[in-house]
């Protein structure tokens, strides 16, 4: 008698069979952006309420940038007055705008993202139009608040140019080239951001509502791109690792604005009142959040889509395939 008639090696007690976990469905990065441009449309909304209908939103904004104890306006009496205003005249004059649009239009025929080329000259000409339009249409109460004005300058024009236009090179740059132009551009809003600021053209939430301004038009406009037929965008969910490391760079980017701030121009926390010191400070903040954020949404995302749709070409037939 042999021992495999005695015993059953290897075969385990039969039981019910359990069932396989279901893997919860990737969302479609299409409504990912969606919810996203909730979100931003959301935060807008709530910024110009509070900040602009409200007394402690207006009280707020007052005390971040009092405005001046002569001639009545929001210029800051610092020696950085003359610099801001060069950085805005430079970033607000049409041929520059026109040139930076002009080399998103280069990048994207260079890269076969004509579409997304396209599409992001739109966003930067919608964010402006739109910060202007919101603008004139929505009124600032006198709150009888002391160093307040009725005069609405919600939202930022300037800033939300210069967020789009960023956005727009994330439209047509690969995946790997953001993540090198993501936190230098983030800083580089930020500089526009605190110039308008020191110039006494807008206030802190005039800034923060261009920011989410054209966070909000790219939501969409990458949704739209996504949705677009034969576009190759990935539904993998979050890296938890590369989020991590992702705000990680914009922390470092972060510190380094700071430090360019209060470290490379001498006497800069001397030359300017706390309150505005603070708002520089929490604009590069939210910011580097805002903008790191989006791109971390479209990470894995290839704008690359054809002008025209290509129906796939169906498999051989099993006949084709004997006589090749």
């Amino acid at each position: 008698m042999s021992i495999g008639s005695l015993y059953s090696v290897g075969r385990s007690t039969p039981g019910p069979a359990r069932p396989l976990p279901h893997a919860r469905p990737a969302v479609p990065l299409g409504l990912r952006l969606l919810a996203a441009a909730l979100c931003g449309l959301f935060a807008l909304a709530l910024t110009a309420a509070v900040f602009v209908r409200t007394y402690p939103g207006q009280w707020l904004d007052g005390v971040l940038l009092p405005r001046a104890e002569r001639g009545g306006g929001y210029e800051q009496q610092t020696v950085l007055v003359g610099p801001a205003k060069t950085v805005l005249a430079t970033f607000g004059s049409p041929t520059l705008i026109a040139a930076l649009l002009g080399v998103v239009l280069l990048v994207g025929v260079l890269g076969r993202r004509l579409v997304a080329a396209v599409v992001g000259v739109g966003l930067v000409v919608s964010a402006v139009l739109v910060a202007g339009a919101v603008k004139s249409a929505l009124p600032r109460p006198d709150l009888q608040i002391q160093s307040s004005t009725t005069h609405n300058s919600f939202p930022s024009g300037h800033v939300a140019a210069a967020t789009a236009l960023l956005l727009a090179f994330m439209l047509v740059l690969p995946g790997w080239a953001r993540r090198w132009l993501a936190v230098p551009g983030a800083a580089g809003v930020s500089v526009i951001a605190a110039a308008t600021m020191i110039a006494g053209w807008h206030r802190f939430s005039d800034v923060l509502g261009g920011v989410l301004l054209g966070v909000t038009l790219f939501c969409l406009a990458a949704a739209a791109l996504a949705a677009w037929p034969g576009d190759r965008a990935a539904v993998g969910g979050a890296d938890g690792g590369s989020l991590w490391r992702r705000l990680a760079e914009a922390g470092l980017g972060l510190v380094v604005v700071v430090w360019a701030l209060v470290v490379v121009m001498p006497g800069l926390a001397a030359s300017v009142q706390r309150g505005l010191l603070v708002a520089i400070v929490a604009a590069a903040a939210s910011t580097m959040f805002l903008v790191g954020a989006v791109v971390f949404l479209v990470r894995s995302t290839d704008f690359a889509v054809p002008l025209t749709a290509r129906s796939p070409e169906p498999p051989p037939s099993s006949e084709a395939r004997k006589i090749s």
